[in-house]
């Protein structure tokens, strides 16, 4: 039975696994993730399709700021298994992330993808012309879906971050960790 259900900390392996295999080294030079990079995703706003303890789908939402500084979501990646696509997952994730970011209080989301797909869900790039990724995209593909309505009216300039920073991890505690769990007592960085 496949669950559609809200991201944990022991996905981060299956997660990311799954991206590779969908998209490969090429999604980190996308300019989306730009607006991704060193950021925690939106509060409440990861989402894991799995089956039985297999993830086999992944939909994630992170706070943006739209040109002149108002707030908004920015949709993605969405990635399903090779061997679970076109069975609808995709389309359920999309959707739950939207009720769920309508529930939260937030008024847009933003996103680059596949206007053929990313339609059916409202999605449109009649008020996102003004808009300007940090990076090369292609301006077909930056569509936008209003939760309240007017929230992408006059929206003009560029997409930059908002959420919260991720936090840096400690090199000593790291080195511990992996001392620790490879049977190491009092193992410390040496100076190089």
């Amino acid at each position: 039975m496949i669950q559609i259900r809200h991201e944990r900390l022991a996905d981060f392996d299956a997660r990311e696994a799954l991206l590779d295999a969908s998209f490969g080294e090429t999604r980190y030079r996308k300019s989306s993730e730009r607006l991704r990079e060193d950021r925690l995703p939106a509060e409440g706003l990861s989402f894991i399709a799995a089956e039985g303890r297999r993830v086999i789908g992944t939909a994630r939402l992170w706070d943006v700021s739209i040109g002149n500084g108002r707030r908004a979501l920015l949709l993605g990646p969405v990635a399903v298994a090779e061997d679970c696509r076109s069975k609808g997952l995709g389309g359920a994730m999309v959707r739950r992330a939207i009720q769920t970011a309508r529930k939260l209080g937030h008024d847009a989301i933003v996103l680059v993808g596949d206007p053929e797909y990313y339609n059916r869900f409202g999605f449109s790039g009649e008020k996102t012309g003004a808009l300007w990724m940090p990076g090369p995209f292609e301006r077909r593909r930056l569509l936008g879906r209003e939760l309240t309505a007017g929230a992408l009216d006059d929206a003009r300039g560029m997409i930059a971050p908002a959420g919260r920073l991720a936090p840096t991890p400690d090199l000593h505690e790291l080195v511990a960790q992996d001392a620790r769990a490879n049977g190491l007592r009092g193992a410390r960085p040496r100076a190089a």
